[in-house]
């Protein structure tokens, strides 16, 4: 049996954009025996039919078709990112400044931005490029130590120590990558583009990139016990391996009436506006063709929808130690305590006592105990997929996750013991036992 929190770093570590996390999802997918079928195509479906589907190179959704139709049975889903904050290639990126070559980035989402400082950072995305009267995109992964941005000596800042520090993004997290000497970016990726593609590429053959940011030190198991996951992009990334897990074992379990699904979205981290994004048709259209093509009429998608669950699967915030204060009273997650249950009542979150006590039968048959989360009532709170997918699409949802320091930091830190019980959680919402 495949040890979870072993797949879970794996996973972490071939995933460094949401490109390549749509790619490994897929390579997995098609292990277990899944078709991709491409939007432009008629879908023709039969019960038991395994799919996925792929949309901006980003966004994937993935399904067995049930043995009823969704208009009698409905579906049940599972969604969650694939994005994370990072600091992303502007279009003209190359800098020289003092003698030292640097990539103009923008940050994307709401990275913790002195988290990136002193870090042995890569490259990583995809490349649209042009090829023999044609043009294709190809993912690309330096897969080194590639890029840095240095801290200012303490001796040139020493107002840190009573002022902390401020970090203006425009001008104090530009990456360097080499002396002044150091061959221009298109000339590096076309370099690379050949090594990896085994490809005639020349920089002339650019056509655009989605380049970005990462930190190449891998996920690993820290804490005196071996309590914790230390790794990048654990938001929200650790949700898509658990969504993913439990599909494949439920699906290894037997046949279902309702339709299971996975839909792992891009761009979260910055609003969800896109057309592969949680705002976006991406889900809508896909349920629609899937109610089509078993033959559904005019209402049966509104039917199907209407006897459907959704679990937001997105991580949460463990209380700090050194912060507790920052948590509201009684809805303090601990770390290796289990899923967290994510409440608003000005709808940050979907969940409600509907959905939510659908989310703590599923825990009750996994034999695990959920944590409850709420935001301080004079703080601010954070969102998610799943009031938005619940707007876009009507299907009730409860936002759930794991729970977790830093958020949005380079890297950050989940518990080991809580990776295991969230798919069993999740399995048991798709229908299959403990």
């Amino acid at each position: 049996m495949v040890d979870p929190v072993a797949d879970l770093l794996a996973f972490l570590d071939r995933s460094p954009t949401p490109y390549h996390a749509v790619a490994e999802s897929l390579r997995r997918l098609e292990a277990a025996g899944f078709q991709r079928v491409e939007e432009d195509a008629v879908w023709e479906l039969s019960p038991g039919d395994r799919a996925a589907v792929v949309r901006g190179d980003g966004s994937l959704l993935a399904f067995e078709l049930g043995s009823q139709p969704p208009a009698e049975a409905g579906f049940r889903a599972i969604g969650a990112h694939t994005d994370s904050p990072n600091l992303r290639l502007k279009p003209n990126a190359d800098v020289v400044a003092h003698g030292a070559r640097q990539l103009a980035v923008e940050p994307y989402g709401g990275l913790l931005l002195h988290t990136w400082l002193d870090r042995d950072l890569s490259l990583a995305g995809r490349v649209r490029v042009r090829e023999g009267g044609a043009s294709r995109t190809l993912l690309l992964d330096f897969g080194r130590p590639l890029l840095r941005v240095p801290n200012l000596a303490i001796h040139l800042i020493r107002e840190i120590k009573t002022e902390g520090l401020k970090l203006n993004p425009q001008t104090h997290a530009v990456p360097v990558i080499g002396l002044e000497g150091a061959p221009p970016l298109r000339e590096l990726v076309a370099s690379e583009l050949r090594a990896q593609q085994r490809a005639e590429i020349g920089p002339d053959d650019l056509l655009a990139f989605d380049l970005m940011t990462y930190d190449v030190q891998g996920a690993s198991v820290g804490g005196a016990q071996g309590e914790f996951i230390h790794a990048a992009r654990l938001d929200n990334l650790a949700s898509c391996h658990a969504g993913l897990c439990a599909l494949l074992r439920a699906i290894e379990a037997g046949p279902s009436a309702q339709t299971r699904l996975v839909v792992l979205y891009d761009h979260e981290e910055v609003g969800s506006r896109s057309a592969q994004g949680a705002s976006g048709p991406f889900l809508e259209q896909t349920l629609g063709r899937i109610v089509a093509a078993t033959k559904g009429g005019g209402q049966d998608l509104a039917r199907a929808v209407a006897r459907s669950a959704l679990v937001s699967a997105d991580m949460a915030h463990a209380v700090h130690p050194n912060y507790a204060d920052r948590h509201e009273a009684g809805h303090r997650p601990q770390i290796g305590g289990g899923p967290v249950i994510k409440t608003n009542v000005n709808q940050s979150y979907a969940s409600d006592a509907r959905t939510a006590g659908l989310f703590q039968e599923c825990c009750d048959a996994a034999g695990v105990t959920p944590q409850q989360f709420v935001t301080r009532s004079d703080l601010g709170c954070g969102s998610t997929i799943g009031p938005i997918t619940a707007a876009r699409v009507g299907i009730p949802t409860v936002d759930v996750g794991n729970p977790m320091w830093a958020m949005h930091s380079c890297r950050e830190t989940a518990g080991s013991g809580d990776v295991a019980p969230m798919i069993d959680t999740l399995a048991c919402f798709f229908g299959a036992s403990s």
